[in-house]
């Protein structure tokens, strides 16, 4: 008896020092600290997805999403929605084992810095966004603290984060083997900074808050710049080409995990 005392005081202990992780679905809700400007310090939870089981000496592919306007917050449980959902079910994970990052930006703020709704794209601001790079500042961190195949970084995300994709990917595109923005839009200037990196980005041509025109002028401009690129258009689709682009058993997430980043030079 007292050695089951003994044992179960100890139990106890243990689960007050060490409280269980907080968890969404498939995912586990971690904390990051931003490290400057307006919000320093302060803490910023997101979505983590880990292959359902890590084998040792071996490392995993990487994708990072950014979320629309309608997920910011900071609730972590409303990022538990579209393309987090899909690609935590069961056949993708056991088809495709990754590791998935999904960061939160704060409400009435945006991965970018111009409107979506704007027809007209706007230049390239010097800095990222604070929210953008919290979404760096995790990206990295993860980079350095987990099994990760840094070839392998996919990035994606829809309507405003179809947009931070597009800057994200201008940023920095030595860190991403892929990239597919959905409905949303970038400056079509610096399209020649990411003509090495493999897209596919895609568009409903009845999309009413993100104009279709945003897409179809970043696909040209990378054409032109020699990208490459490929795009979709949803006929008779709205603000929701993110259904039917990442449902597709076919489409991107099989290209997606085809891609890897160059050998260096």
């Amino acid at each position: 008896m007292k050695s089951f005392l003994r044992s179960l005081c100890a139990l106890l202990i243990s689960s007050a020092c060490c409280p269980a992780a907080e968890v969404i679905g498939e995912y586990e809700v971690r904390t990051h600290h931003f490290t400057g400007g307006t919000y320093q310090n302060e803490p910023f939870r997101y979505l983590l997805l880990s292959p359902q089981k890590i084998e040792p000496d071996r490392k995993y592919p990487l994708i990072l999403f950014l979320h629309g306007a309608g997920e910011r917050g900071n609730d972590p449980a409303k990022l538990h929605i579209h393309f987090p959902v899909q690609i935590a079910q069961p056949e993708w994970r056991a088809k495709y084992p990754c590791f998935v990052l999904v960061p939160q930006c704060r409400d009435e703020e945006r991965w970018m810095g111009a409107p979506w709704s704007r027809l007209e794209s706007s230049p390239l601001p010097e800095k990222p966004s604070e929210q953008l790079q919290m979404a760096i500042e995790i990206l990295e961190h993860s980079l350095k603290s987990l099994p990760i195949d840094s070839d392998r970084v996919y990035l994606t995300g829809l309507s405003m984060g179809g947009y931070g994709s597009w800057e994200l990917a201008m940023r920095r595109p030595e860190l991403f083997a892929a990239v597919a923005p959905v409905c949303g839009g970038g400056d079509e200037t610096q399209a020649a900074k990411i003509k090495a990196i493999p897209i596919w980005t895609a568009h409903g041509d009845q999309d009413t808050a993100v104009p279709v025109e945003r897409s179809r002028r970043m696909v040209e401009a990378l054409k032109k710049a020699g990208g490459n690129v490929k795009y979709t258009e949803y006929a008779g689709v709205g603000h929701n080409s993110w259904t039917p682009f990442y449902s597709d058993p076919e489409g991107v997430l099989p290209w997606m995990f085809q891609q890897k980043r160059p050998a260096k030079k």
